[in-house]
């Protein structure tokens, strides 16, 4: 989220004893209504470059530390952390008798001058910061803290600057009821310009250009900021008192703690809300980059109008206490009605992804079902600041400091939230307790604001009374959190694509299946399921493996070419473990000595040794094998080891954040570190993606291998998956060795493991051969590169996620299919038959 768009509510500058509304008010402060509008403008442009800066600062840093959710989690502690010490240590700077000297909008230039220069140097910096990390990187607790710190020094420098230039500006402000109003209004703009910056990013600048791209426009926005600011305050001509404004503790309005209690609580379940629904949201729409984007920009649009509407009737509110507590009542409620949404409603709308090819279609419907289920609670957490703001004012009160205090304790509050429920709650209570709990968080958040309530008010209800009206409250309360229901299982299992497989209209859905497996894990949620003789893995929506005939080939393929081209693999590093089959595949050579197999969820591995282990040949328990829980691209990154094969079978590209799995850079780290002679085998799936995604995702292998050979996974004359093999120091293919090799006694586990797959010999498994990169080079001039400053991919894959177009792809790669002369060598009696079966296979396609 943007720097100041963490959620929640906010104080008020009106006598809180007030019981009517009054007469207007008119804020005779230096900042009166002819430049508020100049003010939100360019606090709105701030907001926006904040954003943008947010998107790439976390895939820059993701590239240095990992994506996982702890790496995650980090990134979004030390982002939020400096907006909250940037937010409480600029009104004790004001505070002092040099501080109290400098001009508000001078100061708030100056800050947004800063902003924009770490923002240039933290493009080129994070990957410096990533060699400097290489030289100390470790495992376990210290890696984790070394992580932190890598993050925090990174992000911190800028994020401090950004929280602070909120009470920068409020200081152009007084305490009065409309002039806190106008501060709410100011936050209302920020969050305003982070939708501006978050659909930007996401649907434009990252999709068209790249990283470095949206760096400078966003640092351009800062320095018209800056200079619009400077201008604003040369034009104004502002003054300042010329004592220093102190403060002092008559100025706290009686009961302010409880309200900066109850806006940590928004905070916190604001953020916490945004975890949980995001994974849910993103199972139903396909977790691609542009779904998250919907997704944030809906939250961010609710805090938005929510955020206006509480600002103008912040001045109104004869007690903005008692309505920041009703904002809260109303969220617990409405916290329910969204659990409901999405578990028995959104699922059952009749959405059939396979209608419509047209991406911009499929976004309309995801933003018309984001805007249902999220935006109610949205609107009551915007409204929740200015509400907070105008509460905890006293009149008087330094407004920086005011400003700086509430929204340091939303954003403490919206870390504890990210974090708890991201890290320790989904994995422990899952997403229906998860959601459960944050019901009673917003209760607490309304018990705290009604209690500051009636401190300002000196009324004390009797005892039987209050115990009435609590209990009354907890049956409530409790009656919300009963309604939440689980995500079904068949959310998990198909995804976007639940609708069609609960109206059975997929033909494969005609038969029941039954889950075996459900399960919500740090990163991940995963089902395993039973349709008749045949079993089904799936993670978050997509099915990565089955013991289907199609699925046991392709992923048996994954580990017998690369085993068989090799002379003799003794260390494997196998990246994904899915239901296990093709780390198995290494289990039965003699030669392989070590299995590293990298895995980013740990739910996987054992569900997946209980439900396929006979696929698997039980590879997670061999003496061999050893297990690694890490993102692949950071084990990659920081291990020391090399391997003779790797194998990396990761998730979809359209999935935001796996291109780098697919970037050059990655395929880069692969390579060095392959053993020489090593062999690298790469999935590639056609399905789900479009021709330009897959022309990209073998454009990019082959710029670093450019001597790579492409293997299909063939049905019924159809494309289905792809293996693209790298043998960085080439050489021709024996056939005859390889045959030898495979007759060989210690070699019958391995034959009886490819005749399980109808490969019964060598030549059959090389008869999957579908071209090498440099027959491949007309049919991909002027594909992209998906290079890690852009990430290419993800954005095309993600357009192309509908897509029908398998067949008609692999026909394609195959029309410059040509027997691989010079390549696949060996006497005639084994080359003829392979060379007729190649023909055949040609002819057929």
């Amino acid at each position: 989220m943007s720097r100041r768009a963490s959620v929640a509510g906010r104080p008020q500058g009106a006598p809180p004893v007030a019981t009517e509304p009054g007469p207007p008010q008119t804020d005779t402060g230096p900042a009166a209504s002819p430049h508020l509008l100049l003010y939100l403008l360019l606090f709105g442009a701030s907001g926006c470059a904040a954003l943008i800066y947010e998107i790439v600062w976390f895939q820059l840093l993701q590239l240095v530390i990992g994506s996982s959710a702890i790496s995650l989690g980090l990134l979004l502690a030390a982002y939020m952390g400096g907006l909250c010490l940037g937010s409480v240590a600029l009104p004790h700077f004001l505070a002092s008798h040099r501080g109290a000297r400098w001009p508000p909008m001078r100061i708030y230039a100056l800050l947004e001058a800063g902003i924009g220069a770490f923002g240039i140097i933290a493009l080129f910096g994070i990957p410096l910061a990533g060699r400097i990390y290489l030289a100390g990187a470790t495992t376990g607790l210290l890696g984790v803290i070394l992580r932190g710190v890598v993050a925090a020094l990174c992000l911190l420098p800028p994020t401090v600057l950004m929280g602070a230039s909120f009470p920068a500006l409020a200081r152009t402000f007084e305490t009065t009821p409309v002039g806190v109003s106008r501060v709410g209004l100011l936050y209302s703009a920020n969050v305003a310009g982070a939708v501006i910056g978050c659909l930007g990013a996401g649907f434009y600048l990252l999709r068209v250009y790249d990283m470095a791209v949206s760096t400078y426009v966003a640092a351009v926005l800062n320095a018209g900021v800056a200079l619009g600011a400077l201008s604003l305050a040369a034009f104004s001509k502002q003054t300042l008192p010329r004592e220093p404004l102190l403060p002092q503790a008559k100025n706290r309005a009686p009961g302010t703690p409880l309200i900066y209690l109850a806006i940590a609580l928004s905070g916190l379940t604001a953020l916490g809300a945004e975890v949980v629904w995001t994974r849910l949201l993103s199972l139903l729409l396909g977790a691609t980059v542009y779904t998250f984007s919907i997704i944030l920009a809906v939250f961010l649009i609710g805090l938005w109008a929510g955020s206006s509407g509480g600002s103008l009737l912040a001045r109104r509110a004869g007690n903005p206490r008692l309505a920041l507590a009703a904002c809260q009542i109303l969220l617990a409620a409405t916290i329910a009605w969204t659990a409901f949404s999405i578990a028995d409603s959104l699922p059952y709308w009749p959405v059939d992804p396979w209608l419509s090819t047209n991406p911009w279609f499929t976004f309309d419907l995801d933003l018309t079902r984001c805007m249902r289920a999220i935006l109610l609670p949205t609107l009551l957490w915007g409204a929740s600041f200015p509400l907070a703001l105008a509460g905890a004012a006293a009149e008087g009160e330094d407004p920086s400091r005011l400003a700086g205090e509430v929204y340091a304790a939303n954003t403490a509050g919206s870390i504890l939230g990210a974090l708890a429920f991201s890290l320790l709650l989904i994995p422990a209570i899952g997403t229906r307790g998860s959601q459960q709990l944050l019901i009673w968080l917003a209760a607490a958040s309304a018990l705290a604001a009604l209690t500051g309530a009636a401190v300002t008010t000196r009324r004390h209800p009797r005892p039987l009374a209050a115990m009435a009206t609590m209990a009354t409250f907890a049956l409530l309360v409790c009656g919300l959190s009963t309604t939440v229901s689980p995500m079904s299982w068949q959310v998990v299992a198909y995804g976007r694509r639940v609708a069609p497989m609960l109206r059975g209209l997929d033909v494969a859905s005609l038969r029941p299946a039954e889950p075996l497996f459900v399960g919500e894990g740090l990163n991940s949620s995963v089902a395993i399921t039973q349709r008749g003789d045949q079993r089904f893995f799936f993670v978050s929506g997509k099915s990565e493996a089955s013991t289907a005939p199609l699925d046991m080939r392709l992923q048996r393929m994954m580990g017998h070419i690369p085993a068989l081209l090799h002379p003799a693999p003794r260390s494997v590093l196998v990246i994904g473990f899915g239901a296990g089959v093709t780390a198995g595949s290494f289990v039965p050579y003699p030669e392989v000595r070590r299995l590293v197999i990298c895995e980013l969820e740990s739910l996987i591995p054992p569900a997946s040794d209980e439900f396929f282990g006979k696929q698997n040949y039980r590879v997670l328990h061999d003496p061999r094998t050893q297990m690694v829980y890490d993102d692949a691209r950071h084990y990659i990154f920081t291990t020391p080891d090399k391997s003779d094969i790797i194998t990396t079978d990761p998730i979809h590209p359209w999935v935001k954040g796996t291109s780098t799995l697919y970037s050059r850079e990655f395929f880069e780290l692969e390579k060095a570190h392959l053993n020489p002679g090593g062999v690298i085998a790469q999935w590639l799936p056609i399905y789900d993606s479009d021709e330009e995604t897959v022309k990209t995702e073998m454009a990019t292998f082959f710029s670093v291998f450019p001597n790579a050979t492409v293997w299909s996974n063939y049905f019924n004359g159809d494309g289905y998956d792809l293996v693209l093999v790298a043998r960085p120091d080439g050489g021709p293919i024996d056939v005859d060795a390889l045959e030898r090799r495979l007759s060989q006694p210690d070699y019958a586990a391995v034959r009886a493991s490819l005749a399980e797959v109808e490969f019964h010999s060598g030549a059959g498994l090389l008869a999957t051969y579908a071209g090498r990169a440099s027959d491949l080079k007309p049919l991909l001039a002027g594909a992209a590169i998906n290079e890690d400053i852009n990430l290419r991919l993800q954005y095309l894959a993600g357009l192309g996620l509908n897509s029908i177009v398998s067949p008609a792809t692999y026909r394609d790669i195959l029309a410059y299919r040509k027997f691989p002369d010079g390549l696949l060598t060996g006497s005639d009696a084994r080359i003829n038959p392979l060379r007729t079966l190649l023909g055949r296979r040609l002819r057929t396609f």
